[in-house]
């Protein structure tokens, strides 16, 4: 491990393959290349400082720049102790960005540089599954008063927010960028999707054409992986608790069944709930031998390792490809049950991520614009903004739209003209 004033990362000698990364990264990510060319000018994050517990990948790397471009002064760490690239964690740390981040972190590392984060007592936080925000709120509620506000990048880490604004807890202002249109509906979809099949593959080099894939979840990015999953052949299969998402998986043409019967004939499973335990040892114990367990939710509770490691004695047999034995039978976990896109590939495309990282950028720009006046609730950001966003990525792949007349605004605004 290699240790400096401001980060900690496994090897600094990585930085020259960390800047080539982020080099291909800026080049795919135009859309957030644009929203920095005006924050260099503008500086709207001037005296901002910024804590993050965002994947330490190349595309968080531009969104850093991006930050830093507009003035902010920025400390990140990862959000998932599998997920960090460390040539570019190494690359931040040439940098002189305050980072604290090492793929295959233990649990005391993990929380050791989330606290050196918010030791930096940071106006905005950005995270990704609420884990930093949990922890402001637990442990340092003392350093609230200086925060602005802060910025929420996935479905899981809404879901946390949201029950902490049930409960009366949340204590400041949430930027739900997940929610934005530019985000859940192009990261989740297209990126989860692609990036989840990518990890698997590289995991288990498996063959998906044949097989019976289990996907558990039909949200967003249960819908991006069961399109991508059916694309290289395979007969999917989905499971769901909430009545209307299992109605569309069932009318977009795919097997709707319980996790029991479904265990019997998967021959891949694949989790995206955001909940626990939706593969549990009991299910395991029904699954075919040599069937493929992977988890693409944010935290490594979907499937049930903990439990399945009482039972059986993992196996490394491939790089994030671990083997159980229960019963004479063989299961494979990918990844350690942890985010196999991240853990067993590199995440979501660039391109994708353009748009995602677009709304923290933006995000953190309405915060520091809005200081003192959002309400400390989980919010969105207006739809102008997330409209602005989509204009940039349209413009960034060179398409063109139409534009309504004046007669058709009048007629969207009005309601006298009928049949």
């Amino acid at each position: 491990m290699d240790k400096g004033a401001d980060y900690e990362v496994k090897d600094i000698n990585l930085a020259g393959q960390g800047f080539l990364n982020l080099e291909i990264a800026e080049s795919r990510m135009q859309a957030l290349m644009k929203v920095r060319q005006r924050f260099q000018r503008e500086k709207p994050l001037k005296g901002t400082r910024i804590g993050m517990a965002l994947h330490v990948t190349k595309e968080t790397g531009v969104l850093v720049r991006t930050l830093v471009a507009g003035g902010a002064d920025v400390a990140i760490t990862g959000c998932n102790p599998l997920s960090t690239q460390d040539d570019v964690a190494a690359a931040l740390a040439k940098e002189g960005i305050k980072v604290w981040a090492y793929k295959g972190e233990s649990k005391e590392d993990y929380y050791r540089y989330l606290n050196n984060v918010i030791a930096f007592k940071p106006n905005i936080t950005i995270d990704d599954g609420c884990d930093l925000v949990s922890e402001i709120h637990k442990k340092h509620q003392h350093l609230i008063r200086e925060i602005i506000a802060g910025c929420e990048e996935t479905t899981t880490g809404i879901i946390r927010l949201k029950a902490m604004e049930k409960d009366n807890a949340l204590k400041y202002p949430m930027i739900a960028v997940n929610d934005n249109k530019t985000k859940h509906l192009l990261d989740n979809y297209f990126g989860t999707g692609q990036s989840t099949i990518d990890g698997i593959l590289r995991a288990t080099n498996v063959l998906f054409a044949g097989k019976n894939v289990v996907i558990c979840g039909y949200g967003d990015c249960g819908k991006g992986v069961s399109l991508k999953t059916k694309g290289l052949g395979a007969n999917v299969i989905v499971t769901e608790v909430d009545s209307f998402r299992a109605l569309q998986a069932a009318l977009d043409g795919f097997r709707v069944m319980p996790i029991k019967e479904a265990a019997k004939i998967g021959d891949i499973f694949i989790t995206v709930t955001g909940n626990k335990n939706v593969i549990d040892i009991e299910h395991i114990k029904l699954m075919k031998d040599c069937a493929v367990l992977a988890n693409s939710g944010h935290f490594d509770a979907e499937i049930n390792v903990n439990e399945l490691k009482k039972t059986a004695k993992p196996r490394r047999v491939r790089p994030f490809l671990d083997e159980y034995v229960i019963s004479g039978k063989k299961i494979y976990v990918c990844g350690e049950g942890r985010l196999v896109n991240l853990a067993a590939a590199e995440g979501h495309p660039s391109e994708v991520m353009s748009t995602s990282f677009c709304g923290q950028a933006l995000a953190c720009e309405y915060a520091a614009k809005n200081k003192g006046r959002l309400p400390i609730k989980v919010i969105q950001l207006p739809e102008e903004i997330d409209d602005d966003i989509a204009k940039l990525q349209l413009d960034a792949m060179g398409i063109q739209i139409d534009t309504l007349t004046k007669e058709q605004k009048e007629y969207l605004e009005s309601w006298q003209e009928g049949t």
